[in-house]
């Protein structure tokens, strides 16, 4: 996008954007398109960020931090969306969806395989976090503050933002690899026990004791709702599917079962404590293979089989090409292509939602500013050597960095220990840095890392 096509954009923007800063609080519906429309077109400039070899999801970050400090410089035309509704929706929806293609294109043979090494990685990139938090650095750093405050600290340095790290595999499309495996698997083992852990922290904050019997239930929910989701709604996708197919074979009918699944387990995922985006992740592992008229979409290896004897064949050159478009036609309709429309439209969505969340008032807090960057260090500390638990894993580094981020979940865990009263603004400003930092340089890290090791696998 040259300079000239720069300013045509930012000339049709800027007329909404007054429009908005004028209105008055009663936004009606036709001004929530107009927000969306442009949130979108943005969404779509910040992409020229891929030109520097950087994956989109650094640009549509940026574009939130941005957007959502405009109004440090005197202008205010997108603090509206803080408190939008509408907006709040279609950024969760987008992290759901975005979880829930990440599902549809993970093998579950594959993730299943590396399960050891999987809960490996979450078990260490839990406890060295919290201890260093909690136990090491807090009271060093922080000297006089109530244990409880240590331990929220620790508690929120174990958070992981799966969904920044799942986008950066998916732009460079390394979903496949051992180390997306393993990452995405750690990543659902690690919101079980960041939450077990964060129900200790609040009990401990509220009541001064901890209530095995809740943090039991919490345990046997998540285990009887992860043993159903892949047994029993494996069963029942494909049987369920197949039915409707048969009632309606278009596109309607098949786009409306693939998204009612990911729904559906997003909910029920919630009624056993748990995320809705691991209950989405759920469901796209479920919806892996379901069959369309005796079709099976999404299974890449059957395409790859078929591609490959069609290529072998003895047929004559005209025919090979022709059944070949036909392959390629059938594999454009796919799960994952069905969803992709819905994700082009919510999933930038939430990336910029994450970005407006953070606050760069708080760098220029300098009382914290050098405690917090020195707790950040340990957060990074943390995260990465927890890849020593891929084993396997030729690139540890990966793994480590995948864990890195704490996005969202750390804003919830500050959030959480902020309301409860046990950190003060102090530890909550410190929490954010971690949160930011963490945020924002991971994406081009793992870019480069994830390119080089593509690199190096193409010259092999």
């Amino acid at each position: 996008m040259n300079a000239i096509n720069l300013l045509v954009l930012l000339g049709l923007l800027l007329p909404f954007t007054f429009v908005f800063a004028a209105s008055d609080a009663a936004v009606n519906i036709s001004e929530e398109f107009a927000w969306i429309a442009v949130l979108l077109l943005l969404a779509k400039f910040s992409s020229l960020i891929e030109k520097w070899k950087q994956a989109s999801v650094l640009g549509e970050l940026l574009l939130g931090v941005l957007l959502g400090n405009l109004v440090w410089l005197g202008i205010p035309w997108f603090e509206p969306l803080r408190d939008n509704h509408i907006f709040h929706f279609i950024a969760e929806l987008g992290v759901v969806i975005l979880l829930f293609q990440v599902g549809l294109e993970t093998h579950l043979k594959d993730l299943l395989s590396r399960g050891r090494e999987a809960l490996q990685v979450a078990l260490i990139g839990i406890l060295v976090p919290f201890i260093l938090g909690a136990y090491v650095i807090g009271p060093w750093l922080l000297p006089g503050l109530p244990t409880v405050a240590y331990l929220f600290l620790g508690a929120a340095l174990t958070a992981t933002s799966v969904g920044i790290t799942a986008r950066v595999f998916q732009d460079l499309k390394q979903n496949h690899t051992d180390e997306a495996q393993i990452v995405l698997g750690a990543a659902v083992v690690d919101d079980i026990l960041g939450l077990l852990l964060l129900a200790v922290v609040v009990a401990i904050a509220t009541t001064g004791a901890v209530d095995s019997t809740a943090v039991s239930l919490i345990i046997v929910k998540a285990i009887v709702f992860l043993s159903a989701a892949l047994l029993i709604g494996r069963y029942l996708a494909v049987h369920i599917s197949h039915a409707l197919s048969k009632v309606n074979s278009q596109v309607g009918m098949k786009f409306s079962i693939v998204i009612g699944f990911c729904l559906l387990f997003s909910y029920v995922a919630t009624l056993f404590g748990l995320e809705p985006l691991v209950g989405a992740f759920a469901a796209g592992l479920i919806l892996e293979q379901v069959y369309f008229e005796g079709y099976t979409y999404g299974n890449r290896d059957i395409q790859q089989d078929m591609r490959k004897a069609l290529q072998e064949t003895t047929l004559p050159n005209m025919d090979k090409q022709h059944l070949l478009a036909i392959l390629d036609k059938h594999k454009k309709h796919s799960l994952e292509m069905l969803v992709m429309p819905l994700w082009h439209f919510t999933v930038p969505i939430f990336f910029i939602a994450i970005g407006m969340q953070v606050n760069l008032s708080v760098l220029f807090d300098f009382s914290v500013i050098g405690i917090a960057l020195l707790i950040t260090l340990v957060a990074f500390a943390g995260k990465l050597v927890s890849a020593y638990g891929a084993s396997s894993v030729k690139n540890k580094w990966i793994v480590g960095w995948g864990m890195v981020p704490r996005g969202e979940v750390g804003l919830i865990f500050a959030t959480i220990g902020k309301e409860a009263g046990a950190i003060s603004e102090q530890v909550f400003s410190i929490i954010i840095v971690v949160v930011i930092l963490t945020t924002l340089l991971t994406p081009p890290v793992l870019t480069y890392l994830l390119s080089k090791r593509a690199s190096e696998v193409v010259s092999e």
